[in-house]
């Protein structure tokens, strides 16, 4: 069996900080063998710098995946490829910096696929998100040495991440949604055996909107008009992800939300 904690987009202090003081008991109790979390929001809340990727590393993450906001920091287009644990949206063009997928290995011998890819729908008009799952099922087959295959599907449109997430039934371990900072209540294992949740939420302060301070974003919405840069909220964060257990077969056999601290109501595996 693999055990494997996806964790929602890091917003800002206050994300970094759940998941600093929640992880590293949760990796124990748990016995986690891999931890992947969306770390795209990490840095005031746009994009991610090298210092708080190492940050988050020594929390007990093993894989940091991102999305829209991964070139906000421009310094990481420089140094995203010398971290290959440092994931980008495997559906950039090609020439983009850094990689769509790792291949990384567990404690067992056996290897684990994670692979970011982002949407299209009220997202930016990348290259195809099916056509490029195709192509990573295809190259990546559970079974043999890869034990278990987990995929980020950064985006907006439920819809859409729903329909990526039916088209890798069967193929891949876990399929999680990021983005929308708000978990859904859908968690679920597919008829072929693929775990699935829409979106894991964000690991922030849920006392703001969307892990930002309400005030700013609320005026924006009200005058429809530029107006204070927004910031991340600085209250007590949520850490916010999925649990997943994986058999000899490389699918999913169990699935739980899981949320920690903060405003939200706790949800842990027993």
């Amino acid at each position: 069996m693999v055990k494997l904690l996806f964790l929602g987009d890091i917003i800002g202090r206050s994300g970094r900080e759940a998941v600093q003081k929640h992880l590293p008991g949760l990796r124990s109790s748990l016995g986690l063998d891999f931890v992947v979390a969306n770390g795209e929001n990490a840095a005031g809340g746009f994009g991610i710098t090298d210092k708080i990727a190492a940050e988050l590393y020594a929390a007990g993450v093993d894989c940091i995946t991102t999305g829209n906001h991964v070139w906000d920091q421009r310094e990481l287009i420089l140094t995203i490829d010398r971290d290959p644990k440092l994931l980008r949206p495997l559906n950039f063009p090609k020439g983009t910096p850094g990689k769509g997928v790792g291949v990384y290995r567990l404690k067992n011998g056996a290897n684990i696929v994670v692979a970011n890819l982002m949407t299209r729908l009220f997202m930016d008009p990348l290259d195809d998100p099916f056509a490029a799952l195709e192509t990573l099922l295809g190259q990546h087959r559970l079974g043999g040495t890869n034990a278990a295959i987990l995929i980020d599907l950064h985006g907006e449109a439920t819809s859409e991440k729903m329909a990526l997430g039916h088209l890798s039934d069967g193929r891949a371990s876990l399929i999680v949604g990021s983005h929308s900072h708000v978990p859904t209540a859908d968690a679920q294992i597919f008829p072929g055996g693929t775990g699935y949740q829409t979106d894991a939420g964000m690991c922030g302060d849920y006392d703001s909107v969307i892990g930002m301070k309400k005030e700013p974003a609320i005026a924006r919405f009200v005058r429809k008009m530029p107006g204070e840069r927004l910031t991340p909220a600085e209250g007590e964060g949520t850490m916010c992800g999925i649990y997943a257990e994986i058999g000899a077969d490389g699918l999913c056999t169990r699935i739980h939300p899981v949320r920690a601290g903060g405003r939200l109501i706790p949800a842990l595996p027993a």
